[in-house]
This record gives C-alpha cells, sequence and structure tokens, in this order.
C-alpha cells in the first residue's frame, strides 16, 4: 500500500516508557530494560527509514531525569556513546539525517562529542530525519524562545507588533522540524510529560499498554492504521 493511500504520518513522535517495568518484570535492573529499549529503537527507525516517513523524534532523556539514581543516569549516558558509535556508518549508509534537540551543550563532554559527531557526519543526508530530544524540557524550551524574543525586543531589533506564532516557532528548538502528526506513548501512560508541548497542538495521540522494549513494527503498523481512522480538522469543521 503507498504512503499516499495509507495515511502515514510525515512525522511521527515517540515517548519511549516502560523500560524500567518491563525490566522489573522479569527481575533484572532498570539498565537492561533500556538496553531492550535501544533495540527497539533501532527496529523502529529501521522500519521509518524504508517506509518513506520523513521525521521521527524519540523523547531519549528529560531535563527531569537528571534527578534519577546515578547509576541509572550513568548508564543512560553511556548507552548513548555506545548506540551512536555502534550505529552511526549504518544510519549514515541509509541516508538517515540524525539531529538532537534539549541542551546538548551542557551534557558531558564524551556524550556532547559524540552527539555533534552524529550531526556533522549525517547533516547532508536527506532521508528520514531521526530527532532525538536528549536533556529536553518542553516548558524550558518555550522559556529560551521567550528570552530570545525579549533580548531582540530590548534591542529594538524586533517590534511587539512582528511578534507572531510563526516568528515564535522560529526560536524553538524544533524550528527545523515540522510538528508531529502521531504520537505514540507506550506503557499504558496518558501525559505527555513536558515533551512538545508547543508542537503537539493538533497531533493525533496513541496510547497503547505495550512497554517499550516490546513495541515493535507490527505494534507501529496499529498505531498508523488507527492514525488513518482519523479525521484531523485542526479547529475547522468539514463541510457536509
Amino acid at each position: 500500500m503507498t504512503k499516499e493511500k495509507r495515511k502515514i504520518p510525515n512525522h511521527i513522535a515517540f515517548i519511549m516508557d516502560g523500560n524500567g517495568r518491563w525490566a522489573k518484570k522479569k527481575l533484572k535492573p532498570r539498565l537492561f530494560g533500556h538496553k531492550a529499549g535501544v533495540e527497539a529503537l533501532k527496529d523502529i527507525v529501521k522500519f521509518g527509514s524504508k517506509n518513506n516517513i520523513g521525521f521521527m523524534t524519540f523523547y531519549a532523556f528529560s531535563t527531569e531525569n537528571w534527578s534519577r539514581p546515578v547509576k541509572e543516569v550513568n548508564g543512560l549516558m553511556e548507552l548513548l556513546v555506545v548506540f551512536l558509535r555502534k550505529e552511526i556508518r549504518e544510519l549514515h549508509e541509509n541516508n538517515v539525517k540524525i539531529t538532537f534537540i534539549g541542551k546538548i551543550d551542557e551534557l558531558p563532554k564524551l556524550q556532547k562529542s559524540e552527539v555533534n559527531k552524529a550531526m556533522d557526519k549525517t547533516k547532508d543526508n536527506t532521508g528520514l530525519v531521526f530527532c532525538i530530544a536528549l536533556n529536553y524540557g518542553s516548558r524550558l524550551e518555550i522559556v529560551d524562545a521567550c528570552k530570545s524574543i525579549v533580548d531582540l525586543c530590548l534591542n529594538e531589533k524586533l517590534k511587539g507588533s512582528d511578534i507572531n506564532e510563526k516568528l515564535f516557532e522560529s526560536y524553538l528548538y524544533t524550528k527545523e522540524i515540522p510538528d508531529p502528526d502521531l504520537l505514540i506513548r507506550t506503557s499504558g501512560e496518558k501525559r505527555l510529560s513536558n515533551f512538545l508541548l508547543w508542537q503537539l497542538a493538533y497531533t493525533e495521540f496513541y496510547f497503547t499498554d505495550v512497554y517499550w522494549p516490546d513495541f515493535n513494527v507490527n505494534e507501529l503498523n496499529k498505531a498508523i492504521d488507527v492514525y488513518t481512522t482519523r479525521n484531523r480538522r485542526f479547529g475547522k469543521v468539514k463541510e457536509e
């Protein structure tokens, strides 16, 4: 079935939830669940690349996640480095462009270096845009955008009358990425957890009880099938 006939979303965002609970059910440490979650992520990205999906954004690590136990945080940071070093070649060969949103400059030195290497290596690729939200918080993103606009106004480079939605969006971390068409959250939780609050204004939501490590291509196809039944009106009324 073609992308047009099936109405495959151009941009899918994911809140990858349930790694810890998945591991706990197997009597394993939380990091075991995060490692399994990386394997699920790889399969989903491969699907997106092969099926001409334009953008996929994954909520990997929030600004609030630093408050988790040090061992878990360190393990997640190590997983990031291992993933990028191991997968970058294949992603690049498949024309995938890797980008990151969040406070990347505040990452530890090694992680920051690997992130920048991955973005630089794939910056000219024209296939799937694989976006990772890392050290990301949507409220902070919105505050940062406001600060930038206020500074411009104070320096008389902008007037209040110049500010509109389009201008505001140009100061968000996602300024080069279209708003998601579909948001998928795994593990049964039904909240946004400070993720893309501005960008999700008219996004279709799909919640599943499946934990992220068990979320596979079949589960993604279920979500896309539900998406195809949605009537996206963007606040308008469809005429009879």
